[in-house]
């Protein structure tokens, strides 16, 4: 008698339901629970934690021709493609070079060239065990009615282009956006950078490639590291939303940041347990720990000064391989030591060992400086650089 009384009696919220009886929870709005799964999911998820192998990095060897062109121009060669073919043949083919690196990143023509016995580059990495990569930006332009800031372009026509580099044996991608903090950084600045490079690591993982994800904060200014590690929060927070956003793999991805340095004409200095301290605090308040790596740029640092930094914020266990992928902290000396003769070719692959070596200690926090030369300490910082 009760139990009908209850089960008649109106309340605000409809009929009270009989105790005791299961009644369907139903929400508005409510859809079933997707879960995200792509066709390279396992795929991605094997090749970044391959590249991000203890002890090992990334040579960046990306550079555009015309960049490529400057540093043969530096030792007296001319920009011609049998050059270029043959400083990547010296950097690729070097005996030993997959026992400190995991991964290489190329230029688009790089990832077609050959060897001068006509095997493939992409197939002298693979015998050593080095993942090839590839760079697919188009560079970057001025952004309108911004204060001199760039944006990144080459999205449109991305999605055929990385299944092509893929048929091509690339592996993973890399897309380089940068910040300014002389030029603000505008509002719009950062959400160009974080939006495209979002977009750009969905597109790739569809395509099978790892995304290397680069938001590089430009040593370009007088800055203090306090004010770099303002901006970096703030770009890294913005890239993330919107890489989940775009329902990005997160263990499929690689990050390439920059550490958090004062800028390159700020009088105060910092040393590198300084310059480990502020970079690691701002992994940990917005890198996930599902990312498998984050292989710092050099961004213009003297090989030196790189290394010693990379081996300061491996003094202690990381949620992430914290490793390196570096192009003129890793080129300088080889490209010293080499000078265009053939003579002095297995002197400059002995040069590029011996830095991915010391980077490789880095890695495992076991690096010793005492044993570097003079011209490790040499500056490299370009301002307004470009690749």
């Amino acid at each position: 008698m009760v139990a009908t009384l209850l089960s008649n009696t109106p309340t605000l919220l409809g009929s009270r339901p009989v105790a005791g009886r299961a009644q369907p929870r139903q929400v508005a709005g409510r859809k079933a629970l997707v879960v995200r799964a792509g066709p390279y999911d396992e795929e991605l998820i094997q090749t970044a934690n391959k590249v991000a192998s203890k002890g090992h990095g990334i040579l960046a060897m990306d550079e555009s021709n015309a960049t490529c062109g400057k540093r043969l121009d530096s030792i007296g060669l001319e920009n011609t493609e049998q050059n270029r073919r043959t400083y990547r043949e010296l950097l690729v083919s070097a005996p030993g070079l997959g026992e400190f690196i995991s991964g290489a990143i190329l230029f688009e023509e790089t990832l077609f060239q050959s060897a001068e016995d006509g095997t493939k580059f992409v197939d002298v990495l693979n015998k050593q065990g080095i993942v090839p990569g590839i760079k697919v930006d188009k560079g970057l332009v001025p952004m309108p009615n911004s204060n001199g800031e760039s944006w990144c372009q080459g999205l449109d026509g991305l999605a055929q282009r990385t299944a092509e580099y893929y048929k091509a044996g690339a592996r993973f991608a890399k897309w380089r956006s940068v910040v300014s903090i002389p030029a603000g950084p505008s509002p719009m600045a950062l959400q160009d950078c974080a939006y495209g490079l979002a977009r750009y690591a969905a597109i790739s993982q569809a395509s099978g490639l790892v995304p290397i994800v680069e938001p590089e904060v430009l040593l370009d200014g007088e800055h203090d590291i306090d004010r770099t590690f303002e901006v970096a929060q703030e770009v890294w927070a913005q890239t993330f939303k919107y890489l989940a956003d775009q329902k990005v793999l997160f263990e499929g991805i690689l990050l390439k940041p920059s550490m958090v340095t004062p800028g390159a004409d700020c009088s105060k200095r910092e040393s590198p347990e300084v310059v480990a301290d502020y970079t690691l605090k701002l992994l940990k308040r917005r890198v996930p720990p599902a990312v498998p790596g984050i292989m710092f740029l050099s961004g213009g640092q003297s090989e030196l000064e790189a290394t010693l930094n990379l081996n300061a914020m491996n003094q202690s266990p990381n949620p992430w391989h914290v490793s390196f992928s570096y192009a003129r902290a890793l080129q300088n000396s080889v490209l010293k030591t080499w000078q265009g003769e053939k003579k002095n070719e297995k002197a400059a692959q002995e040069a590029l060992l011996k830095r991915a070596q010391a980077n490789s200690k880095a890695q495992m926090g076991q690096y010793d400086p005492s044993m570097e030369s003079e011209g490790a300490g040499e500056k490299l910082y370009e301002k307004g650089y470009k690749y």
